[in-house]
């Protein structure tokens, strides 16, 4: 499905590098490599979607499946892409008709707890036919994902108590609540987080929060695509 889509954006797709990839008997096709362009999307950790010019959703990443649940400004209702407030209708439908003309637009959706960042961006396909698409990309509801946190975690030699402590802190909590969150002393709490920053190298709790911001999104190797929003089938090329 998602070639057809290159194919009808006319993007043309990187030089093939059998070298970059696993080996394959001699006589084997290479795979199309619009998949592994949609394999690729599927393992970032920020929702991603691809609109087209009559602002239909064309494809969307796993993370995008996973964000756009009853708690987010956006919802997919069929192929199309849809805000719940009107006001946020009203906004999205501006950056859509300002990317046809080439502008980009940065969105704050939502309320209070719910509030989200969309980044609208226009594309535009080389070449005579001069098609064009929309990129969405959805900001995170949480600074890191629980899996990077984790991956940092066992890569520094954190105990589980230590982990559940650091999960807290790029969460935003104040070493306070974290005592509250788990029924310990505000003591037990800053002794973790010394040990935590002793063994990341980290001088401060800001310096070890942002060594969490900056990790790379993470996805799990097991996950299943959630009912959600699933896009009709595409026609198939003749």
């Amino acid at each position: 499905m998602f070639d057809l889509h290159i194919q009808a954006l006319g993007l043309n797709p990187l030089p093939w590098d059998a070298r970059a990839l696993p080996r394959q008997p001699a006589d084997a096709e290479p795979p199309p490599l619009a998949r592994f362009y949609e394999l690729m999307l599927d393992e970032i950790d920020y929702g991603v979607l691809l609109l087209g010019s009559d602002a239909q959703v064309l494809h969307l990443n796993h993370a995008a499946r996973c964000e756009l649940d009853a708690q987010h400004p956006l919802q997919l209702l069929g192929r199309q892409l849809r805000a719940r407030d009107a006001a946020d209708m009203a906004r999205l439908q501006d950056a859509l008709q300002a990317a046809l003309r080439g502008l980009r637009r940065l969105l704050l959706l939502g309320q209070d707890g719910h509030r989200v960042a969309v980044s609208v961006v226009p594309l535009r396909a080389d070449g005579p036919g001069g098609q064009t698409a929309t990129q969405l990309s959805l900001g995170k509801r949480q600074m890191c994902g629980g899996l990077g946190v984790q991956w940092f975690a066992r890569s520094h030699g954190l105990t589980l108590a230590e982990t559940r402590v650091l999960e807290a802190l790029s969460e935003g909590l104040h070493p306070n609540d974290i005592a509250v969150r788990y029924g310990v002393g505000i003591s037990t709490i800053r002794s973790q987080i010394g040990s935590i920053r002793l063994k990341t190298r980290s001088d401060s709790i800001g310096a070890l929060v942002r060594q969490v911001a900056v990790l790379p999104p993470l996805v799990g190797a097991l996950r299943g695509v959630p009912e959600l929003g699933a896009l009709p089938p595409q026609p198939q090329a003749a």
